[in-house]
């Protein structure tokens, strides 16, 4: 389960794009918390704890309690604007939670025990089709990354959502389809072998069949001269 984060926070007392320069001159990132039918909140937090936890991997999908003035609010970060250039942080928007509330997140994949996957072992290539889950669970219970065993799992093999082990309470937000979340492929050089294979055991076509039958025939009339 994600860990739950706390963010130190001022309210913003202006509002407009030169207080936010401002702010950033000084370290700072303006941020904004809505949701729950409440009036937005504008505020802003210290860059270089916001940017430590960022590198976390897991930010967006783990509960942020924004403590402003002693007084914390449960939120989940919904987007987070980069500078083009500097790629430094510049606003974030964090959407208000109740405890058990449910919430979409985007979670990470990990594959576990490729060793024991004859497919990968003959030198299969795996195919990742999606390498984060869409999932709604609930807000104290958003999990870190979904395990995936490879066991078992041979060239032309597929994984689809419904073979997935969520944990409990948390089902896909995706439901009107089984999609792939990942398939065993073959390498380069075992399709090219594959192919020439076919090739080499190819049928003769009607055409290729009606030439050697004229050749044939050719052969016969000399014979007679």
């Amino acid at each position: 389960m994600s860990e739950q984060l706390t963010l130190p926070a001022e309210a913003r007392e202006r509002a407009g794009k030169g207080a936010s320069r401002a702010l950033r001159r000084d370290g700072r990132v303006p941020a904004v918390v809505y949701g729950e039918k409440k009036e937005p909140l504008s505020i802003h937090v210290e860059e270089k704890l916001l940017t430590k936890m960022l590198h976390t991997g897991h930010f967006m999908n783990s509960i942020v309690m924004i403590d402003v003035g002693g007084k914390a609010t449960r939120t989940l970060p919904k987007a987070v604007d980069f500078h083009p250039v500097s790629s430094r942080p510049i606003h974030v928007d964090f959407l208000r939670v109740g405890e058990h509330s449910k919430v979409h997140v985007n979670v990470p994949v990990r594959f576990d025990n490729e060793e024991a996957s004859p497919g990968l072992k003959r030198g299969g290539v795996l195919n990742v089709v999606q390498h984060e889950l869409e999932l709604i669970c609930g807000a104290a219970h958003i999990p870190d990354e979904i395990h995936i065993p490879l066991d078992g799992l041979d060239i032309g093999d597929s994984i689809h959502i419904s073979e997935v082990k969520l944990p409990e309470g948390t089902k896909p937000a995706i439901d009107d389809r089984d999609f792939t979340v990942a398939t065993i492929v073959a390498p380069s050089a075992m399709k090219a072998e594959e192919e020439e294979a076919a090739a080499e055991g190819e049928v003769p076509t009607v055409g290729d069949e009606a030439a050697e039958g004229e050749g044939d025939a050719g052969a016969a009339g000399g014979d007679e001269a």
